[in-house]
């Protein structure tokens, strides 16, 4: 009894782990191949960062967020604590800032497996493949602009419709919060708040809080300010008496937004002023991507101008990133698995046959050999030819 329960659960695989069956990873590959050969014709390079760390680069920056999505292990040869990526942003950002060292604007994407100590809520997964592109050394909207388009666009070319895109501005908070001289544990309370969208507790804290009066009116009025275009109208009458950077911020959200109705004139835009996703990373624009099928977001990014100081180099920084395990998901009704031919070759120690196999595989057609002894023939493997001998010619003839 004991030997059957090991020989069952040896099939079985971690919570959250999957593993990708030949027509899914066929698909999950058509799809990657694609997505990067779109990054390329924008400009974006390719990069492969490493699956393990040393874990102060992992949690530096953005990856402070990541500390408990981390799996931690010790290095056997240095002592040094290790981390199996949750995320490849840090990653990428040491690259542009350490190794490339470039001046100008550089354009850099990746896609591969993550690992995170806990699943999503409601993908369950704990091995997205993580897909993304970065733009490192221009601060201006255009930047922030290239990227949400680029997203877009991978969207569309993973056949996903009714897409719903969601702006926010870090800055508008980070603004306010400096302009009333809250503490970091202020800040981080307040966050939290906000990110629940309580507003009770919201008006608790704020009659608590020694800030100014106008101050304390602007931030019961953030969790308010979201929905369509009329919400910047709103808040452009609301922050008034904000400072330059709030006042700058909207003027941003404003043009970005404008640019993007025209490009795509279908795309539905909400914005959401208390949107803090990223907050101890992102510095500016935040975005996100919807679908009416998906409770949560498909693709998302964001300004993160300081993520690259610890590498010695503070670059102005802009990206998206999206799990392709989920865009592959997302557009498997579209997908329609390539046909090919599939050619079966007897098994012989015959010179002529083997150098016909090489030439047919050379020519990129899928040739399967039989082994001696083995179950099933050329219908059971699926094969829709067969090589032959013909007039001592070995010759491909369709399977009867």
């Amino acid at each position: 009894m004991q030997q059957a329960i090991q020989k069952k659960s040896s099939w079985l695989l971690p919570d959250g782990i999957e593993e990708v069956l030949p027509v899914e990873a066929q698909h999950l590959e058509s799809l990657r191949n694609q997505l990067l050969s779109m990054f390329a014709c924008w400009g974006y390079e390719l990069v492969i960062p490493p699956f393990i760390d040393f874990l102060d680069s992992l949690l530096t920056g953005a990856g402070h967020d990541l500390d408990l999505q981390t799996f931690k292990l010790t290095d056997q040869i240095s002592g040094e604590m290790l981390g199996v990526r949750a995320d490849m942003t840090p990653q990428v950002a040491r690259i542009d800032a350490h190794n490339l060292k470039r001046e100008c604007p550089t354009r850099l994407c990746y896609a591969g497996t993550v690992l995170h100590t806990r699943g999503d809520p409601l993908e369950k997964t704990r091995s997205p493949m993580q897909l993304g592109a970065e733009l490192y050394g221009h601060t201006g909207q255009e930047s922030d602009l290239e990227v949400i388009c680029l997203m877009l666009e991978t969207l569309a070319l993973a056949g996903l419709q009714q897409v719903h895109l969601d702006l926010g501005h870090v800055g508008i908070y980070r603004a306010l919060a400096g302009q009333a001289g809250l503490t970091g544990e202020q800040e981080s309370e307040l966050f939290a708040v906000l990110q629940r969208k309580a507003k009770p507790e919201l008006k608790e804290l704020m009659a608590n809080w020694d800030i100014a009066s106008e101050l304390k009116a602007l931030f019961l009025k953030l969790p308010e300010l979201n929905g369509d275009q009329d919400t910047l109208a709103k808040a452009r009458i609301i922050f008034a008496t904000a400072n330059d950077e709030v006042k700058q911020a909207l003027a941003d959200l404003t043009s970005i937004a404008e640019k993007l109705a025209q490009r795509f004139p279908d795309l539905a835009i909400s914005f959401d002023l208390a949107e803090l996703r990223g907050y101890h990373y992102h510095t500016g624009m935040v975005f996100a991507a919807f679908v009416p099928t998906v409770g949560r977001e498909i693709a998302r990014g964001g300004r993160y101008d300081n993520i690259g100081a610890v590498f010695g180099r503070a670059r102005p920084a802009t990206g998206f990133s999206a799990d392709l395990k989920v865009l592959s998901a997302l557009s498997k009704q579209s997908f329609q698995p390539e046909k090919r031919e599939l050619i079966f070759a007897p098994y012989l120690d015959d010179a002529a046959l083997h150098e016909k196999i090489r030439d047919l595989r050379a020519q990129q057609q899928a040739v399967i050999q039989q082994l001696p002894g083995q179950t099933g023939g050329a219908e059971a493997l699926g094969c829709t030819a067969v090589l032959a001998q013909e007039h001592q010619n070995w010759v491909v003839r369709p399977l009867s």
